[in-house]
């Protein structure tokens, strides 16, 4: 993860202090530091950043919005949600709008680390708290009834089925494709037919209903 460069993004000065140690002393250079969304987003007009953590509950703009923002304005920029909130609505709004990890402030300098290299190979990161409240969520789906993997494959080709598998395990549309031998576009007009046979429209929510 050398030369990584990433945005803090936090209104905690303590938390900020600490990433900042975390991460320079693992060859990452901090590309700024923010107290809130607004502070982030002038920062991102200025300086080129390859990933930002970024809080939810802040004064100014929190990090629901931010996410949005960040993900129509520099969608090339990954997000890590880290947080001590993991109710419904942060964790539902903050993987909509295009989050590409959702992790615990209580999980610890390794957890952090590791989540940014997946991150940044591609892959989602859920912490385990999280994906429970997440499964929960899912488990009362209208779509299938029941978390079930048979009851939301029913219907699926062989194809999308396999489609559903690497999704699962947290590839990109990209890894897909080489995986498969197909067209990345191909793998985008599978995972929209997916989509419409689950009901389901959100690649997070999608992910750990498959995982059920």
């Amino acid at each position: 993860m050398e030369h990584l460069r990433v945005l803090l993004v936090d209104d905690e000065p303590l938390l900020l202090e600490s990433l900042e140690i975390i991460l320079t002393m693992n060859q990452m250079e901090i590309a700024g530091m923010a107290h809130d969304g607004f502070e982030a987003l002038e920062l991102l007009s200025r300086y080129f950043c390859d990933l930002a953590l970024v809080d939810l509950n802040m004064k100014g703009m929190g990090g629901i919005e931010l996410i949005a923002r960040m993900k129509q304005d520099y969608p090339d920029v990954k997000i890590l949600v880290l947080t001590t909130f993991y109710d419904d609505k942060n964790i539902t709004q903050a993987i909509a709008n295009g989050a590409d990890g959702y992790l615990l402030k209580d999980s610890g300098k390794d957890a952090i680390l590791g989540a940014i290299s997946q991150i940044i190979s591609g892959r989602n990161v859920i912490d385990n708290k999280v994906m429970q409240r997440l499964a929960a969520i899912m488990s009362g789906s209208t779509v299938t009834g029941s978390s079930s993997d048979n009851l939301l494959l029913a219907g699926m080709t062989e194809r999308e089925k396999e489609i559903c598998s690497l999704l699962a395990e947290g590839l990109t549309n990209k890894q897909i494709a080489e995986t498969l031998y197909i067209s990345e576009g191909t793998v985008k007009n599978y995972i929209s037919s997916i989509y419409d046979k689950t009901g389901i429209h959100d690649r997070g929510k999608l992910i750990v209903a498959i995982k059920g």
